[in-house]
């Protein structure tokens, strides 16, 4: 294709198991670009079965970025994705003729990259061990109860169940010393290219059949050697996500393998609604029909 007088960035989202992964590797080899990815999880290393990273081929197939690079321990925010997104595209456009796929679920992490992320500090060890701790101790009961003092308007609308957000927040306004509220603007960033953003529209019976049958895969590919494998760091954040979760408590003896396996496909369906509940109040986001195809992108690009 010609290159374009601005790069064009294409997002490829949507909820998980919608088809995202090979949607995007046929659309960047179609053009000859890269995919950067915007998952939270595929980022560590060693948990490729749970976290449904690509394929070795299919990584060959493509150059991808952000792909088990970091160690379970190592931190990583929606923040830094945003840094160092913006600083590999200009060199993806330039190899690529004005093209870069980013594909993803993390919708936070996708939300930094299209729309910018408020400026906030960088979270010390000291900060980070004292929330660890009080989560660890206390519970998100505990975690509540310090956000209504440290962050009243915050407390008010956070998702209660929601341990991540509730963490980060704390986490925030004790490093600024101010209430996380009081640092988000809500204000969207300029950006120095185009950006084009598709969901895989999917019935939801389909949906919740096939989360049902990639689990089904996942423990049939070694999800419970792999859990069993970094089970003695299961504290870390890279492993509070579903899938793992569930498969140490089986380990801890607190729920029988085929309860395990039935939350997982639960939770991981309850997660695929909260993707499609962000997505639906985007009204960026342009729904492709399942199955999507490359030509369906390529000709809305066009």
């Amino acid at each position: 294709m010609n290159r374009r007088s601005r790069p064009l960035l294409i997002v490829i989202t949507g909820p998980t198991a919608s088809g995202k992964t090979s949607l995007a590797i046929d659309v960047a080899r179609r053009l000859g670009c890269e995919i950067i990815s915007a998952d939270s999880r595929q980022l560590f290393r060693d948990i490729p079965i749970g976290t449904a990273t690509p394929t070795p081929d299919e990584l060959a197939a493509v150059p991808h970025h952000f792909v088990a690079t970091l160690d379970l321990d190592d931190y990583y925010s929606a923040a830094r994705f945003e840094t160092d997104s913006l600083a590999l595209l200009p060199d993806i456009f330039e190899r690529s003729g004005g093209y870069a796929v980013v594909c993803g679920g993390s919708m936070m992490y996708v939300d930094a990259l299209v729309n910018g992320i408020d400026s906030m500090p960088t979270i010390t060890d000291d900060v980070r061990s004292k929330v660890s701790r009080l989560a660890a101790e206390q519970g998100i009961e505990g975690l509540l109860a310090l956000l209504e003092i440290t962050d009243p308007d915050y407390y008010e609308i956070v998702d209660r169940s929601n341990t991540k957000r509730v963490i980060h927040a704390l986490e925030i306004s004790m490093q600024a010393g101010v209430p996380y509220s009081s640092l988000r603007t809500g204000s969207k960033a300029e950006r120095p290219f185009d950006i084009m953003k598709f969901a895989i529209d999917m019935p939801r019976e389909m949906l919740f059949d096939r989360i049902n049958r990639r689990v089904d895969a996942m423990i049939a590919g070694g999800l419970v050697e792999e859990a069993r494998h970094v089970f003695d760091r299961r504290t870390l954040n890279s492993l509070n996500t579903v899938g793992y979760k569930e498969i140490f408590a089986y380990f801890d003896g607190t729920m029988d393998f085929y309860t395990a396996v039935a939350r997982i496909k639960k939770n991981t369906r309850v997660y695929a609604k909260k993707q499609l509940t962000w997505l639906k109040r985007d009204n960026s986001v342009i729904w492709l029909p399942a199955p999507a195809s490359a030509d369906d992108v390529i000709s809305a690009i066009q």
